[in-house]
């Protein structure tokens, strides 16, 4: 191939910036996720405590990692199993099927009222 030869070293550092850019911009939003909401499952209903918080993740609602208004109104705590099946329920729908057949969206809002509970 013609042109510039690939500067592996600068591709390297690029690459483990970006890396080390996500991971921040995760913490952060995932700390204040976990500030915000219970620590339950939002599917599933399972609870967490500290010993097992690692197995809870932040999802984003609109599948925009970078839309996290400080509300949390784009987050939602599933644990690891109800993530996954959320995204592979995603990817079916890409595909033009799921295992419902229609490939919609959970629409189930456990804390929905919440903050008027809280007041």
């Amino acid at each position: 191939m013609g042109g510039k030869p690939i500067d592996e070293a600068r591709l390297d550092r690029v690459v483990a910036e970006a890396r080390r850019a996500r991971e921040t911009r995760e913490r952060g939003y995932r700390e204040q996720a976990l500030k915000l909401y219970p620590w339950v499952c939002g599917r599933c209903a399972r609870e967490f405590t500290h010993a097992n918080l690692h197995e809870l993740t932040v999802h984003h609602r609109d599948h925009d990692h970078d839309n996290n208004p400080p509300d949390g109104s784009n987050w939602e705590l599933l644990c690891l199993y109800c993530h996954d099946n959320e995204h592979q329920r995603r990817l079916e729908a890409g595909r033009g099927g799921s295992a419902e057949g229609k490939g919609e969206q959970a629409t189930f809002q456990p804390f929905a009222g919440l903050r008027d509970l809280l007041k």
